[in-house]
């Protein structure tokens, strides 16, 4: 199977959040949607809604404002969902580490599946782990499908756990 041909199957769509700073990985997110990379040709869409995305782009430090708000965008996002951390800030605060309005990373509040690294990272390095986060995506998709046909099995037959 081509590399291209894997994305036909599937087109997740992004919610890209920013919890602060200086938004140099916006810009690089900007670039990637621009038509010199166009990183929706591979079927990834930047959606508003969270009930619509299936892959959470954090970027930035996540400050105390926007903790609560991170943590209920992710909730409201449907199952199976991923969350990629993109840059330094998203890491574990970047240059705002230890500040007092600063939480010192992503993975303090929500798990996080795939990091991008840098400061602010290259659009090749965004765009590689949005290959990597569509890869982890469609193994959840394979592991939630496995799980309802063997619920649908179960039903079927009768059986009751012992739990």
């Amino acid at each position: 199977m081509g590399f291209f041909s894997k994305f036909r199957k599937k087109s997740p769509w992004i919610l890209h959040y920013n919890t602060g700073g200086c938004n140099g990985c916006d810009i690089e997110i900007l670039s990637a949607l621009a038509p010199r990379y166009d990183i929706e040709r591979f079927g990834m869409l930047n959606r508003g809604n969270p009930k619509q995305a299936d892959i959470l782009l954090v970027t930035g430090p996540v400050t105390k404002n926007c903790k609560d708000v991170l943590r209920r965008l992710y909730l409201e996002m449907a199952e199976p969902k991923v969350v990629v951390a993109m840059g330094a800030c998203a890491h574990g605060g970047g240059i705002f580490r230890d500040f007092y309005h600063v939480e010192n990373g992503v993975n303090n509040i929500i798990p996080v599946d795939v990091w991008i690294p840098g400061c602010a990272p290259r659009v090749e390095a965004l765009i590689d782990g949005m290959v990597e986060a569509i890869e982890i995506w469609q193994q959840k998709s394979k592991e939630k499908e496995y799980l309802r046909d063997h619920e649908n099995i179960i039903k079927t037959l009768g059986v009751e756990d012992d739990d």
